[in-house]
């Protein structure tokens, strides 16, 4: 009894020690975002081994944040997060407070949460908004999914560009940037703000010069028929088109830019005595520096000097005769100014009406990036119908084929190759569409690089589920698998799972199987039979072709041994419906029951128990087949005679039919 109190005693000291020994490195469970750490071996994989304070690994693992304080946006970079790394999550994020521990305090509301922390504040029609007006998966940036991974787009607060495009259409088209605060405000789109401060005219085909600069807006945008400011359509290429009355009532034929400028309206000056603009061609430009003789050879200044066109002194052609059947014959000055060869003052406008209108990012490309400069030889008139004529085919030829036909604006829309307006609409028109699941998931999540090259697959010759999913059935349903396909079935997961979740076998028929369910057993979960090996806890390591199918390898026997090589025909007495009553033939035994027999319970006269290994057993052999072990012996002893019979029915011997001795 002492030795025995003894072994009691030390088995629980090393208990108390084991537990003082973990409490000293865990101080408490993970919350259940965490439980895959779970363990003592896990620890370094949060916490940087350190002889100091703490360090912590949070954003090694959570890139998406660590993203964002790099680059000083969004919300956690309105938090202080200097010191050791990882310590300011802690601050608002800690663990080991139990596994139902809310590590996220988090309020999504217009009135709960302080939109401005995120560095955009809500203001004007913004506010009140529902927080899933925005955020939204299809509004997430590509840049965004591919630091989001594998998470549910539709789940997440992060991945947003402040950019109005992100959420609203662009009614101008790219024709005036992607700042519309510079006109619009949150309060009203349709009232404008343009202002000479936030507006930059120089972009227009009018740049503001001189007195110009100063005008009010509205003097020259005035209001069109609903009533708003017009600012296309407005003609400028005289001065009378908005200058209407004539101060010279019609004496001179000329414009008035050959006397005026718009920084005064009094005549220019020139550093010579000779006023030329006197004789129809004013010396503008590099014009004003260039010496009399350089056009009046000779020192002529009587013959008149052809001046029409740049080309009557500027010869040869410096393009060769590319412009010559442009419908205004190819005059310099549609590109060209005075004020020097170069730059051009082709406008992405006039760049529209070639039939290749110039759209974020070519409108910011250079000239000579299409355009090669080779002197004479420079070609402007060039080759532009599919993009892979100017630019290196990202896809490989993927897109080939119709109906792509290497169209690359069928996906992409020429502000951005990254993005793409291949919807999920269209998606649902190809050979698999997205359903269940799918529908979040991030495109870098199936369409990813294989090792070792650029080429992103958008193309799939096989669209089984292991192509992108790891097969956690080890290749043991290989077999089935082929022959569904050739029996025209589907030929994967789908066979038993479900894109709505894989833990639900909705498709999964049981009676096909060589053990089709009935009785009690449709009722019994799956992991009570098909049991994960050694003590892995999850299903993925379960063997399917090798869960048992007899009756004694998952129920234990409850007769023993007492029945011999029958033992494992449990059907004989049982079915699957339920254990209890036993469906035994009596009349196959060596005592049929008849008469009041038939109605008398089982444990009536089976009553021999043993006990077997600690249980108790009930025996059915031997049991005892005269009349004495059941009925007692005071029955009397009698003599049949020939009129003898029993009554079956009522069990009652008569007295008539009997004598006794």
């Amino acid at each position: 009894m002492n030795r025995q109190r003894i072994v009691t005693a030390v088995f629980a000291g090393f208990l108390a020690i084991s537990s003082f020994l973990h409490a000293q490195i865990s101080p408490g469970p993970l919350a259940k975002a965490h439980q895959s750490l779970t363990g003592d071996t896990n620890c370094t994989k949060c916490h940087a081994v350190s002889t100091r304070a703490p360090l912590f690994r949070c954003l090694e693992c959570h890139q998406e944040i660590a993203a964002e304080q790099k680059q000083n946006r969004g919300l956690h970079a309105s938090y202080p997060h200097s010191g050791p790394e990882g310590t300011a999550c802690v601050k608002c994020h800690s663990d080991h407070n139990g596994v139902n521990f809310q590590m996220i305090h988090w309020d999504p509301t217009p009135t709960g949460f302080d939109h401005s922390k995120t560095g955009y504040a809500l203001d004007g029609k913004h506010f009140g908004v529902s927080c899933r007006s925005c955020h939204m998966a299809q509004h997430v940036s590509v840049q965004a999914r591919s630091l989001l991974g594998s998470k549910d787009l539709n789940h997440t607060w992060m991945g947003l560009s402040p950019s109005c495009g992100t959420c609203h259409e662009d009614k101008h088209q790219g024709r005036f940037g992607a700042d519309c605060a510079r006109c619009h405000s949150t309060t009203d789109w349709k009232t404008a703000n343009v202002s000479k401060e936030g507006f930059d005219h120089s972009k227009t085909r009018f740049p503001l010069t001189g007195e110009h600069r100063y005008v009010l807006c509205k003097s020259c945008h005035t209001q069109g028929e609903d009533g708003q400011p017009r600012y296309s359509g407005l003609a400028f290429t005289n001065c009378s088109d908005c200058h209407r009355v004539d101060p010279h009532k019609g004496a001179f034929k000329q414009g008035c830019d050959s006397c005026h400028t718009t920084f005064t309206w009094k005549k220019s000056t020139f550093s010579t005595t000779f006023d030329h603009s006197k004789t129809h061609f004013a010396l503008e430009g590099k014009h004003a520096a260039v010496g009399c003789v350089e056009c009046h050879t000779g020192g002529d200044f009587k013959t008149p000097i052809a001046h029409d066109a740049c080309v009557d002194c500027h010869k040869p052609d410096p393009h060769g005769g590319q412009f010559a059947k442009r419908s205004d014959g190819g005059k310099c000055e549609s590109c060209h100014t005075v004020q020097g060869w170069s730059p051009s003052t082709f406008s992405a406008a006039e760049h529209a009406k070639t039939g290749f209108p110039l759209v974020f990012p070519h409108a910011q490309a250079k000239c000579a990036s299409c355009h090669v400069p080779a002197g004479k030889e420079t070609r402007f008139k060039i080759k532009y119908a599919l993009c892979i004529d100017c630019h290196k085919d990202e896809h490989d030829g993927q897109f080939a084929a119709a109906p792509w036909n290497d169209r690359c604006e069928k996906c992409h829309d020429g502000a951005t190759f990254k993005t793409t307006s291949y919807s999920l609409a269209l998606h649902q028109k190809s050979n698999f569409p997205l359903t269940g699941g799918h529908i979040a998931i991030a495109c870098i999540s199936c369409h990813k690089a294989p090792s070792g090259t650029k080429v992103i697959p958008y193309h799939f010759s096989q669209l089984a589920c292991t192509t992108c999913h790891e097969d956690v059935h080890h290749g043991q349903f290989a077999e089935r698998m082929a022959a569904h396909n050739a029996a025209g079935r589907p030929p994967g997961c789908e066979a038993c799972h479900s894109t709505k979740g894989w833990n639900g076998l909705t498709k999964f028929n049981h009676d096909a199987t060589r053990f089709p369910l009935v009785g009690s057993h449709r009722a019994v979960a799956c992991a009570e039979c098909h049991k994960p090996r050694n003590l892995e806890l999850t299903m993925r390591h379960v063997d399917f072709t090798k869960t048992p199918d007899k009756c004694g390898e998952c129920h234990e026997n409850p007769h023993a041994d007492q029945f011999g090589s029958r033992a494992q025909q449990c059907e004989s007495c049982h079915n699957s419906n339920k254990w209890r009553p036993s469906l035994f033939d009596h009349e196959r035994t060596g005592f049929p029951l008849k008469g009041g027999h038939e109605n008398v319970a089982c444990s009536a006269c089976h009553t021999l128990k043993r006990r077997i290994n600690e249980a108790e057993v009930l025996f059915y052999k031997p049991t005892p087949k005269n009349c004495e072990a059941c009925h007692g012996g005071n029955i009397p002893k009698a003599r049949v005679t020939s009129a003898w019979h029993q009554d079956e029915e009522k069990f009652i011997l008569r007295a008539h039919d009997y004598g006794l001795l």
